[in-house]
Formats: structure tokens, sequence, C-alpha cells
């Protein structure tokens, strides 16, 4: 008779790969929680300041005030650039739109006086490294665009919760602080089964969320 879920080969090998990532501090009891709201002070992780970088996949509209035949909309490339009439090659990843607007004009002032360029985003995707993964006993594992004011729990709903095999409290985030990657523990258990709002946390641009098995 067929069983529904993993096979046990199948969980031993999540659990494997699960523990090589959090490279031995798996179940460590001295990992630092995460505070509901975090004071950030000036960092440039504040939520507040965050600013939409491009990523290779958005779309972007370019509008060329009183210059209709150069306005186009276009999908940055694989390879981070945009290419429209008269501006071939630009590099868009990494840039705030604002910085991509300046950037065509200064391309653009070879051929039109005073050009003024606007740039709409009309998909978001956002570069890797701005994008939340969530990788484990997730019911469904992904990297996720991230949002202004993004909590633990709007990730949660965007992957479905957890699976039966997840240790959801023994969760962990993997976050770049002041150039060094950290591991923070959050109770994801505590927030979804037990409703604790004390556990939803910020997330940030760039968080790794990594959900445990559990083997009991």
């Amino acid at each position: 008779m067929m069983h529904s879920g993993r096979t046990p080969l199948s969980r031993i090998a999540l659990a494997a790969a699960i523990g090589t990532t959090l490279a031995g501090c798996a179940g460590s009891p001295d990992l630092p929680t995460l505070p509901t709201t975090a004071n950030y002070g000036s960092s440039t992780t504040d939520p507040a300041k965050y600013q939409y970088l491009i990523g290779p996949g958005d779309s972007v509209q370019i509008f060329v005030w009183r210059n209709p035949e150069v306005s186009q909309s276009v999908t940055v490339r694989p390879d981070g650039k945009i290419t429209t009439p008269l501006v071939e090659d630009l590099p868009a990843t990494g840039k705030t739109p604002t910085q991509l607007a300046r950037d065509i004009e200064k391309v653009l002032e070879t051929y039109i006086r005073q050009p003024i360029v606007t740039v709409i985003m009309g998909g978001f995707g956002g570069p890797y490294s701005e994008q939340i993964r969530v990788v484990g006993e997730a019911a469904r594992p992904q990297a996720l665009p991230y949002r202004e004011k993004m909590t633990l729990l709007d990730v949660m709903i965007q992957v479905g919760g957890l699976t039966q095999f997840a240790s959801g409290n023994q969760a962990k985030i993997v976050r770049l602080v002041d150039g060094q990657q950290k591991q923070f523990v959050v109770r994801i258990d505590d927030l979804l089964k037990d409703g604790d709002i004390t556990a939803n946390i910020d997330m940030l641009p760039g968080d790794v969320l990594i959900v445990p098995e559990s083997w009991l």
C-alpha cells in the first residue's frame, strides 16, 4: 500500500542538506532571537529606508519627455542590462528606477538636448541578493521578492505554511548584518499554531529562512 508524504530516504537527504547549510549550528540554543520590531537605528537595513532595486526579468517603462519615439517598455535581460532606442546594453540591475533614469539621460544627451527621463516599474522581482529565500520544510519553498514592511507571517502565507514534518520553533533566519552573515532563531510554530504575535518578526531584503525537519 502506498503512503502519502515523503519517503524516508528523501526526508533524510533533506535533513542532511539543511544541516550542511546551517554549518553545524542546527538546534543550537545559543542563537539570538529577533525582536518583533527591530531597532535598526541608522543602519542601511532599516525597512523604512528600503528602496526597490531593479533585477533581471523586471519590466521597466521608460518615458522620455517630448520624445515618444525613444520611449519604450522593456524587460531587464538575464545579464542585468537593457536596450532601448539609442541606448544599448545599459546595466540596470541593482539600481533604483531613479538611478536608471539618470543613467539613460546621460546616454541620450549625445542625441537629444536636455533629455528628461522617467522610469516606471511595470513588474517586480528584484535582484537575487534582495529576494527572501525559504528552504526546508515549508509547504512551497521558494524565493520571494521583498516587500516593504514584510513580516515572517507574510512570508508564511506566501509559502503556504509548514509541512507536517517541520520543526517550526527551530527555524533559523540567516541575515547579513554589518557585512557579516549571522543566524537568528525564529518561532514559527508559536506564531502559526498559538497565534503568538510576538513571534512575528520583520523580514529584510536578502534574508534566508531555513525550516528544519522534526525527528519526533
